[in-house]
C-alpha cells in the first residue's frame, strides 16, 4: 500500500466523524428555529424585558370634617432617551443649547453649560435612559414637557417621566402615630396599615425592557394593566380637639419633664374617638409621637382600677355607698406588706363612697379583701364579666394584652385580692381603661372604640360603619347610677375639686401609680417613679364624651393624677363643650332672657340680615327713615335703631363697623378686590371712604 493510500485512509475516518458533526449542527440549528424556537424566544425575552407592578394612587384618609390628614403626592422621575431614533444630530445639535438653558433655569443646581457637556457625553455613550432628576413635581413636569425636544413626546424627543407617590400627612404629627403608616418588611402601623388592602388599591403592570447598564425602561407609555385607585377612609378624628389635646398635652409634658404621655377623648354613645394623642421625649429633649401608648402600653393603672373594684362589690350586693370603712391613721398591714394612704394620719372611719372620693387605698383593698378572701375568684369572675381581661379588639395593630390573673394562677398569694384592688397586679392600656369609663357614662353598655366611619370610592359611599357592643351592660343600673354619684363625688368633693367647673359638671377619677420596672421593682436609684392619670367624661349629668389622660414618668417631684393629668382633661373638656352648641341647655324662655339682658350691640350690615337675628332673640328693631339694603345699627336701652347708608357709584363707601362679609361682598361688586387681617369688625381701611374708585383696584380692610 502506497503513503498515499496508508494517508487517505487515515484522514478518511476524520473526513467522516467532520461530516457527522457537521450534519449534527445543522439538525440542532433547525431543532433549535423551528421545533423548540418559541420556548428559546420566551427564555430570552424574559431576561431582556419584564412587566413591572405599577402600583394603584393610594387612598386618601380624612378627620370626621373632611379635613385631608394623610394623602398620596405624586413625585415624578425624569429619564432622557438620547438616542431615540427621531432624535437625528441634525436635531440635537439645532436645541441642545435652548434645552439645556430651560433645565438650568428650572433646576439651577447645576448651569447651563454643565447640562450641555452632560447631555452631549451621554448621547456619545449610547444613553437610552438618562436620569435627569427623581422626585419632581407635577409643575416642573408640565414645564419640561415644553421644553425644546422634550416637547416631541417620548418616542420623537425621548422624554420619559415616571409617577412616583409620595405618602404625606399636611398636619404632620398631629394623630400622626394613630394614621400610621404601611412599608413593606415592617410591621403595620396605625390605620394606614389596618387598612392597607382598601387603601392600596390594585395594582397595574407595565412591560420594561432591559437595556445597556441594567437599566430597565418602559417600553410604552401605556399599561398592560391599569392600576384601579384605592378608596377613601373617613375617620372619627376632629382636628380642632385633635389640636388642643396635643398641645394640652404637650404642654403638660414639658412643664413636667415628663417621659411621656397620651390622651384619647371618645364620643360616649357611639364610641367614636374624636382625639388620640402619643407624645415621649427624644434624645434631643423635645417631644414626638413615635409610639401608640394609649393602644399599646398596658401597665398597671393603680387608682382608676378602684371604680371596677366597688362595682364588683356592689353588684354582689357586699357593700352600699353609706357603708363605712376603718382606714385607721393611714397604714396598714396585709401579712407583712405595708399599704399606705396619701394622707399623713389617714382618713379614721368614712363611708365607701368618701374613701372613693378621697382615693383610699387602704379603704378599698379592707373592702374587697374581707369580702372576697374565702373566694377570690369570685372577685374576678365579677372583673370577667365587665369585660376588662379581654382586649377591646381594636382595628389598630399592636393592642396592648389586658391582665388580670385568676385565683388559679402560679403567681397569685396572700396580697394579691387587697393590691388588685387599687390597681397593681393588673395591668391594662388607656385605652381599655377609658372603654370601661365610658360603659358607665353610657349606662353600663360598653362600647368597642372606633376609628373609622366610613369607606369612600370615588365620593360615594360604599361602607359605613356604626357603633359595636361588646358588652350591653357591665352590671345592673341601680350598681351604675351608685358609680356615677361617686364619679361625680370625686370632683365636687374629692381628689380632683381643682377640675370642678361653673358650666358644667365633670365626672371622673384621678390615679398616681408607681411604675414597676423588671429589674429594679418600684424604684430605681431609690427614686420612684409614677404614672399620674386622670379618666372621666362631661357633662356629668348627661355624658356625651368620655376622656383619659395618662403622663408617664413626670420628674418635677408633682405626681398626683389632679395635678398633672387633671389640667390636660379640663383644658380638653373646656375647649370641647365651647365649641359643641349640643351641649348648651337651651334657653327656656327667650323673652324673660332678652328682658334681663343689655340689647346686644351688632355690626353694621344688611337689614334683611340684621332683621331676622333681632326677630330671632326677640329684640325691637325699627328703620329710621326709609327701607335701605345696607344699614348702620345703634343699640338703645329698649331697642334698635337701623339707619340707611348710602353708597355713591364710583365712591369707596364707609366700611367702618361693618362685618367682613358684607363688605367683601360690596367691594367685589364695585370690581375691586379686598385684602384683609385680624378677626371681628372692620376697624380701618384704605383707600378713605370718599375716594374715587378709578383711582384704585383693591380695598385693604384690618379687622379687630
Amino acid at each position: 500500500m502506497s503513503k498515499q493510500q496508508k494517508l487517505i485512509r487515515r484522514v478518511y475516518p476524520i473526513y467522516m466523524l467532520l461530516i457527522l458533526f457537521g450534519l449534527g449542527i445543522l439538525f440542532k440549528i433547525g431543532q433549535v428555529q423551528f421545533i423548540e424556537g418559541d420556548h428559546w424566544q420566551e427564555l430570552a425575552k424574559s431576561y431582556s424585558t419584564k412587566h413591572r407592578k405599577i402600583d394603584a394612587i393610594r387612598g386618601n384618609i380624612y378627620a370626621s370634617d373632611g379635613s385631608l390628614i394623610a394623602t398620596s403626592v405624586p413625585k415624578y422621575e425624569v429619564r432622557f432617551d438620547l438616542n431615540a431614533e427621531a432624535i437625528t444630530n441634525e436635531l440635537f445639535a439645532k436645541h441642545i443649547d435652548s434645552l439645556c438653558l430651560e433645565l438650568s433655569l428650572l433646576l439651577p443646581e447645576k448651569a447651563k453649560n454643565e447640562w450641555k457637556s452632560e447631555l452631549t457625553q451621554a448621547r456619545k455613550n449610547g444613553a437610552r435612559y438618562h436620569l435627569i432628576r427623581r422626585k419632581l413635581s407635577y409643575t416642573q413636569i408640565k414645564k419640561m414637557r415644553q421644553f425644546p425636544i422634550f416637547s416631541r413626546g417620548k418616542y420623537k424627543g425621548g422624554f420619559i417621566s415616571i409617577q412616583q407617590n409620595k405618602r404625606e400627612k399636611p398636619f404632620q404629627v398631629l394623630a400622626s402615630r394613630t394614621i400610621g403608616y404601611s412599608r413593606d418588611n415592617s410591621k403595620p402601623v396605625g390605620l394606614e396599615g389596618a387598612y392597607n388592602k382598601i387603601l392600596s388599591g390594585t395594582q397595574g403592570l407595565q412591560l420594561m425592557q432591559k437595556i445597556a447598564g441594567g437599566i430597565w425602561m418602559p417600553i410604552e407609555d401605556e399599561n398592560e394593566i391599569e392600576p384601579e385607585d384605592g378608596s377613601d377612609i373617613i375617620t372619627t378624628i376632629d382636628i380642632n380637639i385633635q389640636d388642643v389635646a396635643e398641645n394640652a398635652l404637650l404642654e403638660q409634658l414639658i412643664k413636667q419633664d415628663a417621659d411621656h404621655g397620651c390622651v384619647v377623648l371618645m364620643e360616649v354613645a357611639t364610641g367614636e374617638v374624636k382625639a388620640i394623642a402619643n407624645l415621649n421625649k427624644t434624645k434631643n429633649g423635645g417631644y414626638w409621637e413615635t409610639y401608640n401608648y394609649a393602644v399599646g402600653e398596658s401597665t398597671e393603672p393603680g387608682s382608676t382600677f378602684k371604680l371596677a373594684s366597688l362595682i364588683a362589690a356592689l353588684e354582689d350586693g357586699y357593700i352600699d355607698l353609706d357603708d363605712s370603712v376603718e382606714t385607721g391613721n393611714g397604714m396598714y398591714k396585709f401579712y407583712d406588706q405595708k399599704m399606705y394612704d396619701s394622707r399623713i394620719g389617714g382618713y379614721g372611719k368614712i363611708t365607701i363612697k368618701r374613701a372613693f372620693e378621697v382615693s383610699s387605698n387602704i379603704a378599698v383593698a379592707r373592702t374587697i379583701n374581707e369580702n372576697y378572701r374565702n373566694n377570690p375568684q369570685k372577685f374576678i369572675d365579677r372583673l370577667y364579666k365587665m369585660n376588662l381581661h379581654q382586649k377591646l379588639g381594636i382595628e389598630i395593630y399592636g393592642e396592648g394584652e389586658p391582665r388580670i390573673k385568676s385565683a388559679n394562677d402560679p403567681t397569685w398569694s396572700g396580697i394579691s385580692l387587697p393590691w388588685i384592688s387599687h390597681g397593681y397586679e393588673v395591668s391594662l392600656t388607656p385605652l381599655q381603661i377609658l372603654a370601661f369609663y365610658n360603659a358607665v357614662a353610657n349606662d353600663g353598655k360598653m362600647v368597642k372604640p372606633r376609628f373609622v366611619k366610613e369607606i369612600r370610592k370615588i365620593g360615594k359611599p360604599i361602607k359605613i360603619f356604626g357603633p359595636e357592643v361588646i358588652n350591653p351592660a357591665i352590671c345592673s343600673k341601680a350598681t351604675i347610677e351608685k358609680a356615677k354619684a361617686m364619679l361625680e363625688g370625686v370632683v365636687q368633693q374629692g381628689t380632683a375639686t381643682n377640675l370642678k367647673n361653673a358650666n358644667f359638671k365633670i365626672a371622673g377619677k384621678t390615679g398616681t401609680a408607681q411604675i414597676y420596672n423588671a429589674k429594679t421593682g418600684y424604684k430605681n436609684d431609690k427614686q420612684v417613679s409614677y404614672q399620674a392619670s386622670f379618666v372621666g367624661y362631661f357633662p356629668a349629668n348627661k355624658p356625651m364624651y368620655s376622656c383619659i389622660v395618662v403622663v408617664n414618668a413626670p420628674s418635677k417631684n408633682v405626681y398626683y393624677g389632679n395635678l398633672v393629668a387633671g389640667p390636660i382633661f379640663k383644658e380638653i373638656a373646656d375647649k370641647v363643650y365651647a365649641t359643641s352648641i349640643q351641649l348648651h341647655e337651651e334657653i327656656k324662655n327667650t323673652a324673660q332672657f332678652a328682658e334681663r339682658t343689655p340689647i346686644p350691640v351688632s355690626k353694621n350690615g344688611n337689614r334683611y340680615d340684621l332683621n331676622k337675628v333681632y326677630s330671632e332673640l326677640k329684640v325691637p328693631s325699627l328703620q329710621n327713615g326709609e327701607n335701605a339694603t345696607w344699614v348702620a345699627a345703634s343699640a338703645g336701652r329698649d331697642k334698635v335703631t337701623l339707619y340707611k347708608r348710602v353708597f355713591k357709584v364710583g365712591i369707596i363707601p364707609n366700611f367702618i363697623g361693618m362685618d367682613l362679609k358684607d363688605a367683601i361682598y360690596i367691594i367685589e361688586n364695585m370690581g375691586l378686590k379686598a385684602d384683609f387681617t385680624g378677626k371681628g369688625i372692620i376697624k380701618e381701611q384704605t383707600p378713605n371712604a370718599g375716594t374715587k374708585v378709578e383711582n384704585f383696584d383693591r380695598v385693604k380692610l384690618i379687622l379687630t
